[in-house]
């Protein structure tokens, strides 16, 4: 195992994310929920502020493990062209299912946030932070509709992965930082000895307490 669980795959990772330390223009994104008890160690080290990138797939009717796009957080929908291109998905379907998204996506907004409004990302260097990454479809969709909020600079930052979609990143975001990319690979949980699944209660605690060390709350 590399690391004990969340806690210490974050610490690991910050120590390898010094270059980012004590700027005001560096934000923590952390992708819930898996990702915000790394994000909260790397946010805690480099004394960044945190919040969470919750992002939601939108699946195609009838086989909604294929995607045909997702939502983010600040009111972004990408959609997949190469999916809906060989599809029958009517515009009323694919409103459908944003619409039933977006409710998730709201009802966990406000679930974790506890009220506190979302960080400001315009011209910010962000590093958004996932517990690891594996074919990366949800990374790659948070990158996507996080260029359409303006952020200066975009940092693609977990402790595991598998090496060749670490590459991607690289292609996709500003910068992909994988502390480890063991081979082979497999699965991300293979690489904790502890990898429970994170629930909203600490996903919420967590955020708040990010809150109160950055001066944010």
């Amino acid at each position: 195992m590399l690391f004990r669980d969340r806690s210490d795959a974050g610490r690991q990772l910050a120590s390898k994310l010094m270059r980012y330390a004590n700027r005001d223009d560096v934000v923590v994104l952390a992708l819930p929920r898996g990702g915000v008890p790394v994000g909260y160690e790397v946010a805690k080290a480099l004394h960044a502020p945190l919040d969470v990138f919750v992002v939601r797939k939108l699946g195609v009717p009838g086989h909604e493990e294929l995607a045909m796009g997702a939502i983010a957080s600040g009111g972004v929908r990408i959609l997949n062209d190469s999916v809906l291109s060989q599809l029958p998905i009517s515009e009323e379907a694919i409103e459908a299912a944003s619409a039933r998204e977006e409710e998730e996506l709201r009802r966990r907004e406000q679930a974790y946030r506890d009220g506190r409004p979302p960080l400001a990302l315009e011209g910010k260097i962000v590093l958004l932070v996932d517990d690891g990454l594996a074919t990366g479809s949800t990374m790659r969709a948070a990158v996507e509709a996080l260029r359409r909020l303006h952020p200066g600079w975009v940092v693609v930052a977990v402790p595991v992965g598998a090496k060749e979609t670490c590459a991607d990143f690289k292609e996709v975001a500003d910068d992909a930082l994988c502390a480890a990319t063991p081979e082979p690979f497999y699965a991300v949980g293979m690489w904790y000895d502890d990898f429970a699944q994170t629930g909203d209660d600490e996903v919420r605690e967590l955020l708040a307490r990010g809150a109160m060390t950055s001066g944010a709350a």
